[in-house]
């Protein structure tokens, strides 16, 4: 069934990407999807990693 891939910087604690990871659910959930099909991946990614504007994310965003 669903998986969803979520990027964000890494340096996230753990316990607000369970929430992520709880959030999503739910909302698959309420579409009707049960919640042993569903299957969230988070990739952390270093800043300088993502880039956006032409310039790395390590200096929009020091």
């Amino acid at each position: 069934m669903p998986v969803v891939e979520v990027k964000i910087w890494e340096g996230m604690p753990k316990e607000d990407k369970a929430k992520i990871i709880k959030g999503i659910t739910e909302v698959l959930t309420d579409l009707g999807i049960p919640a042993e099909a569903v299957t969230i991946i988070i990739h952390d990614i270093p800043k300088h990693n993502w880039g956006s504007k032409g310039k790395p994310h390590s200096e929009l965003f020091a």
